[in-house]
């Protein structure tokens, strides 16, 4: 009889070890690790092995092209960043912060889909049916088809999509369910894994498309496990500044469609709705030139964005000068301040730089680097910058100007609004444009400019 070894398990975390203690190592918490079943591994890979059958192998060049069945939203927007519609039978994770718009966005995806005859079902741990109710009738929604079921047990929740085989099923959200198979508590990294796999499972057998909600944490990712976004085949974003209207839906992950895809949204009184001019959302439509005031544009997956850099400099009250940002990294700024310094002779030792960009939208690709510097130039000197001139450019330590990704693509979106001049680093470009084109090879020379 070979001998088994005994495993103890932490219900809180999930994290095993060799013998007892009073005290878990990975969640510190006391009191938590019980004693689990035998170890029976070997028995259970050698039973593997006989069992394997080797018609379960599929040779790849015989499997055909099949395109998925999707869920059509008549959003444009949340359609291109799904990739084309909601795919039947897959699981899909949105993250974002509390009070984003998560929930508005779930309604509103049960808005678009309402007609025919088959359900849909909302399951919520966190609201209650009179809350939802009270939603509803601020977007205009009136139901003729929606469910609304207010568990937190993921086997109920499994019965109830298995009985009511709805068109669409939202969690809202997963850190509320819990499992009773699972001894820790809801919102627990355990329990978040393990009810997220009752759900695909749910989704996978009865075709059955499930979107699951979820916090994020400070540094922005999904509150729980890492693991949690490889379970799921989808995996999107909500960002934004609650004191600004614009949302911005991003893919991180998507087994059906690319992961380029950004959708703008704006918040209003009747929810999340579309907006017209997506390249044109983040940019101020006045027409005043203001010292320290710079066009620019910046590219999120496929798309290009324009933005106002704003840029305040005044003397230093303080021996130590100080640097402000709002939508930019500020050791970035830190960064530019130097180089300025070294490079282009400029003495800010004794001056508080202040950065905005305007919108309220974060801000981390270089390609804006030339137009801060050149907004705190602007506005250091007093000299406006004309506002149909855009500046595009990455900005090295040496003070050279390096080329961005897609820097044609933006010379067209630039193009396209009407915008007089773009200033860009000095590369080739394979295309004549309208547009007049100013190359400068490093910062001393957009100085003259």
């Amino acid at each position: 009889m070979s001998k088994h070894q005994t495993i103890f398990s932490c219900y809180k975390c999930g994290a095993q070890f060799p013998k007892w203690s009073g005290q878990c190592f990975e969640c510190q918490a006391w009191g938590t690790i019980k004693e689990g079943e035998e170890n029976a591994k070997k028995q259970e890979s050698k039973k593997a092995k006989k069992l394997f059958n080797t018609e379960n192998l599929i040779d790849i060049n015989k499997v055909s092209n099949e395109h998925f069945d999707r869920l059509k939203i008549k959003m444009r927007e949340i359609d291109t960043v799904f990739g084309g519609g909601i795919v039947k039978g897959s699981i899909t994770l949105i993250g974002g912060e509390p009070g984003i718009g998560k929930s508005t966005l779930s309604l509103q995806l049960f808005k678009q889909l309402e007609g025919g005859e088959e359900a849909l079902l909302y399951i919520s741990g966190e609201e209650s049916a009179s809350q939802i109710k009270l939603r509803m009738d601020r977007l205009d929604y009136s139901a003729k088809n929606l469910k609304f079921l207010s568990e937190t047990n993921v086997e109920q929740i499994q019965a109830a999509i298995e009985t009511v085989k709805p068109k669409l099923a939202i969690i809202d959200s997963i850190q509320t369910i819990h499992s009773n198979q699972v001894e820790s508590e809801p919102g627990n990294v355990a329990q978040i894994r393990a009810c997220t796999v009752k759900l695909m499972e749910v989704a996978k057998q009865n075709n059955i498309p499930v979107i699951i909600t979820g916090h994020v944490t400070k540094d922005g990712s999904v509150a729980g496990p890492k693991t949690l976004e490889h379970l799921v085949d989808t995996v999107l974003y909500l960002e934004g500044d609650k004191l600004h209207g614009y949302r911005i839906l991003r893919s991180t992950k998507n087994r059906f469609g690319s992961t380029n895809e950004v959708g703008i949204l704006e918040m209003t009184d009747k929810g999340l709705q579309e907006v017209e001019d997506p390249s044109k959302a983040f940019l101020d439509s006045s027409t005043q030139n203001t010292a320290g005031s710079v066009i620019s544009c910046f590219a999120e997956g496929n798309r290009v964005f324009f933005c106002e850099v704003q840029a305040l400099v005044s003397p230093t009250i303080f021996g130590y000068p100080q640097r402000k940002t709002a939508g930019y990294d500020l050791n970035r700024l830190q960064m530019i301040s130097a180089v300025l310094l070294k490079r282009a002779r400029l003495n800010l030792t004794n001056q508080d730089i202040h950065l905005n960009i305007v919108g309220g939208f974060k801000i981390k690709e270089p390609a804006i680097d030339l137009s801060v510097a050149l907004a705190i130039y602007s506005a250091l000197k007093d000299k406006p910058i004309p506002k149909n001139t855009v500046v595009i450019g990455e900005l090295g330590l040496g003070g050279e100007i390096r080329s961005v990704f897609n820097l044609e693509k933006r010379i067209n979106e630039a193009e396209k609004l009407g915008f007089a001049q773009v200033i860009i680093p000095d590369v080739k470009i394979n295309k004549d444009y309208k547009i007049k084109i100013t190359r400068i090879k490093e910062i001393g020379e957009l100085m003259k400019v």
